[in-house]
């Protein structure tokens, strides 16, 4: 997962909603998001490499998201998955503030990640290339995310904020086309507003548009996870190939299951 637009609690009927877009080699083998044979309550997909994931929700409303933190100065050879960081939040029942504490404290083993865990109530942002001394309790607001801190003004990041916090989010249900338009948008940044972050110009150009198309690297899918107050859900994905040319889509409407009815 590259880039995410996150409202949580920042509309009466519409508590989660997350628009996020996965960048990453054609080459690296995954499934689409569907309910896990292993795991049926949840939905994501799955990176066949690290059998991990980047997003994905359970049908109690638990959801997780993950970014790598782009430090090429910094990696680390043979560091355990970061997609497993989310793997483990989605099959647990840890509560979102306990288990971002526990990825904190086992933080530095991983190449640098930025990964929130949440619920229909709580949510918490916890990263190991941040000044903070622990993760941070996220409230009711509207959060963008690539790969660098949470709400880093990168322009890719800016531009899909300024265009998502316009989004009349009441007309979800009719059409999520001009969502997946939105996650579409290939604008790169004027080379003097490019982030530097240990790579070529060439490189900072590509990456620095929401949506990214090469042959090698590039968006592989685009999705929409979100809650209604009554608890209705929908989990819809695009995939893509190197073109940038929608390849399938997937829809996973589903409806939350509260503890003991409610």
């Amino acid at each position: 997962m590259c880039i995410a637009y996150l409202a949580l609690n920042a509309h009466k009927e519409w508590p989660l909603f997350i628009a996020a877009n996965r960048d990453e080699y054609h080459s690296r083998p995954s499934l689409t998001a569907a309910p896990w044979q292993d795991h049926p309550d949840v939905i994501a997909g799955i990176d066949c490499q690290g059998k991990g994931t980047w997003l994905g929700i359970t049908r109690q409303g638990r959801y997780a998201l993950l970014t790598n933190y782009r430090d090429p100065a910094t990696l680390i050879k043979d560091a355990p998955s970061r997609g497993d960081l989310a793997r483990q939040y989605l099959t647990s029942d840890k509560q979102p503030d306990s288990y971002a504490q526990d990825v904190f404290d086992a933080s530095n083993a991983y190449n640098g990640f930025n990964l929130i865990v949440g619920d229909l109530t709580t949510a918490s942002y916890v990263g190991n290339r941040t000044d903070q001394d622990g993760p941070q309790a996220l409230g009711p607001g509207r959060y963008v995310i690539s790969n660098h801190l949470l709400n880093t003004p990168w322009p890719k990041a800016e531009r899909l904020r300024l265009a998502l916090d316009l989004y009349p989010l009441e007309t979800l249900e009719q059409s999520l086309t001009h969502v997946f338009e939105t996650l579409k948008d290939n604008t790169q940044a004027e080379d003097h507003a490019l982030p530097v972050t240990g790579l070529t110009l060439e490189r900072e150009r590509l990456l620095s548009s929401p949506f990214i198309i090469s042959p090698e690297y590039g968006t592989r899918c685009s999705t929409v996870i979100a809650v209604h107050a009554s608890g209705r859900a929908i989990f819809s994905e695009t995939s893509y190939n190197a073109s940038g040319s929608a390849t399938e889509r997937h829809d996973w409407p589903f409806s939350i299951e509260r503890p003991n009815g409610r």
